[in-house]
């Protein structure tokens, strides 16, 4: 398969560039397999969709305040650092701009001397590995002196740092958040977990590479750069009973469904705790053993993630609910809208 049968237009003005105050007054597009039925709903209605013995797998990555600003050591110049994930502890593996301006052995410093790195690795597309120095607690300096990784597409600054993260985010180490999982309050997951539904968390660490373009000819040829993952043997032990007991698993996000579909293909199609590290790619033809409903945003053309649900819901199903969405204006990407596929 091609890229450009994954392409769409989309207007400038449909990008949407801040949150909406409440998280859960966004647009809900349902999608039903089966019927290629279209229904327009608001975020909360997702209630309706679900019922007593399904369960809902959310990722609980916390995105990392990982842009900051520093300069070299010896000229001045300024340099851009985007953390993408720790090799180990306080190396890590970062995105560097202007990249040509950072060779091994140059120091960056962050916020006069409170960080500094050094470059001890070379990596393909501007990636460099630091060696960091600092005292005191890293996580905390980061909070201090790094900007939110917002994605290139959002022009506008984000007043509140918390908008960029789900209610639920708690495993620090995302380079992106999980956006699905944006439209969720407290007092939402409250009422579906009322209904009898289950919520369980798996842990995926968000990498720029789910957002790398693919530049190949086919898309069979594109690869995926890997990103870890976790999930205990408590959401194991629920899913599998779910399963068993004739519920559906709906993956709040393409992380959560990467992460699931990772593990079942791995575990002889059973659901077992497990960690490590996925460069899974779903394209059509894919066969679901783990997924039975996805919530996600709108992607843009041509990328991963809109391959990934053409898989799951069919490439003319989605390339139909995709120009409905432009059609009625619908808002796009990772502050945009919702879309719900059974």
């Amino acid at each position: 398969m091609k890229p450009e049968e994954f392409d769409f237009d989309l207007p400038d003005e449909l990008i949407a560039q801040t949150p909406l105050k409440n998280r859960t007054a966004s647009r809900l597009l349902v999608l039903h397999r089966d019927t290629q039925e279209v229904k327009h709903k608001q975020f909360s209605d997702i209630k309706s969709y679900l019922k007593k013995g399904d369960c809902l797998v959310l990722n609980d990555t916390r995105v990392l305040p990982a842009r900051l600003y520093g300069i070299k050591d010896d000229t001045g110049a300024k340099v851009e650092v985007l953390l993408l994930h720790q090799q180990e502890k306080d190396t890590w593996e970062v995105l560097v701009k202007p990249a040509k301006k950072v060779k091994i052995g140059t120091v960056i410093v962050f916020g006069d001397g409170k960080i500094r790195a050094t470059c001890t690795g070379l990596k393909e597309h501007g990636g460099r590995i630091l060696q960091l120095e600092y005292e005191g607690i890293f996580y905390e300096l980061l909070e201090e002196l790094g900007e939110m990784p917002l994605p290139p597409y959002i022009k506008e600054q984000l007043p509140e740092k918390e908008r960029y993260q789900t209610v639920y985010a708690k495993e620090e180490g995302s380079a992106a958040a999980p956006t699905a999982g944006l439209h969720f309050t407290n007092e939402l997951l409250d009422e579906i977990r009322a209904m009898g539904v289950t919520i369980e968390f798996i842990t995926l660490h968000v990498g720029l590479g789910t957002f790398r373009p693919v530049s190949v000819e086919k898309i069979e040829e594109h690869k995926m750069h890997a990103e870890f993952y976790q999930m205990s043997k408590k959401t194991a032990d629920t899913l599998s009973s779910v399963k068993e007991n004739g519920g559906r698993i709906i993956s709040v996000g393409t992380t959560s469904t990467r992460t699931l579909e990772t593990i079942v293909r791995d575990n002889n199609g059973k659901f077992t705790e497990s960690s490590g590290w996925t460069d899974i790619f779903i394209y059509p033809p894919y066969e679901f053993q783990a997924v039975d409903g996805l919530i996600t945003n709108f992607h843009l053309p041509k990328s991963t993630l809109i391959m990934m649900v053409s898989a799951f819901a069919g490439r003319e199903n989605i390339m139909n609910a995709y120009q409905e969405a432009v059609d009625k204006r619908y808002r796009f990407f990772s502050f945009g809208d919702a879309m719900l596929i059974l």
